[in-house]
């Protein structure tokens, strides 16, 4: 007789794991500890070997692994070494799964817009507080230099990217920066129409001047209120290609 599903019987079953998955799990360990640093080459296959009590098999699937995963860099007649981890890397490695989830589920274009959009208030507000001359200086010339980029829709929506990027840069938070940069990079590379654009330009360069005008004042309240109209309105000039 079959035992219910939520009987002891059910939920006591020891699954047997793959030594690769255990030698990843090893190596995971040394990195997290702090035992092997960015920057460190990797024990050599043979000292894994002798380390672990495993083949040569196990051990180069899960450096394999570490190296899909960006956590280790493996060239050909050198020693595997280790990277540094970041924020933007960690989500570097998401723009595939992102097309693809864009592309595949019309509402995460929606989501996508409505995360961004909580995320800009959220940065202007702290910019208006804590922007340094510098930063103001900084969206200052990249407010001019979107306005030299007239005619030419692919760099003036680029530019575009780089001065609400600077804005995240203000709040000197790097998982903030990365997230935001990945945002603007899946929505401008991915699902922007350039031709919606046209015809608007004018209005974003007006916008923009606006909200570092706030920012230099140094009004949190007004500097939200222009990123949300600014928002609101350039918001709908994105749609999924195809």
């Amino acid at each position: 007789m079959t035992p219910p599903s939520d009987s002891p019987a059910s939920t006591d079953k020891i699954v047997r794991r793959k030594l690769s998955d255990q030698v990843l799990e090893k190596l995971n360990h040394m990195i997290a500890s702090g035992e092997l640093r960015p920057g460190d080459t990797m024990p050599s296959e043979r000292a894994l070997m002798e380390r672990f009590g495993v083949g040569r098999p196990a051990v180069r699937e899960a450096l394999q692994s570490l190296h899909t995963n960006g956590i280790i860099t493996i060239t050909h007649g050198e020693r595997s070494r280790v990277n540094e981890i970041t924020a933007g890397n960690v989500l570097d490695r998401g723009d595939d799964l992102a097309r693809l989830l864009l592309n595949s589920v019309p509402s995460s274009l929606e989501h996508l817009k409505q995360a961004r959009r909580l995320f800009e208030l959220g940065m202007i507000r702290i910019a208006a507080e804590s922007a340094t001359d510098d930063d103001i200086a900084d969206l200052r010339a990249l407010a001019r230099q979107q306005r030299d980029m007239l005619g030419d829709a692919a760099l003036f929506i680029q530019t575009d990217m780089q001065f609400h990027l600077r804005i995240a840069r203000i709040t000197d938070n790097p998982i903030i920066t990365a997230v935001s940069e990945a945002m603007l990079r899946w929505l401008f590379e991915h699902h922007v129409s350039l031709l919606h654009w046209q015809g608007n330009e004018e209005v974003t360069l007006s916008e923009h001047e606006g909200i570092v005008d706030r920012i230099e004042r140094r009004d949190p309240e007004a500097a939200v209120e222009a990123m949300r109209s600014h928002l609101d309105r350039s918001l709908g000039l994105y749609e999924v290609h195809g």
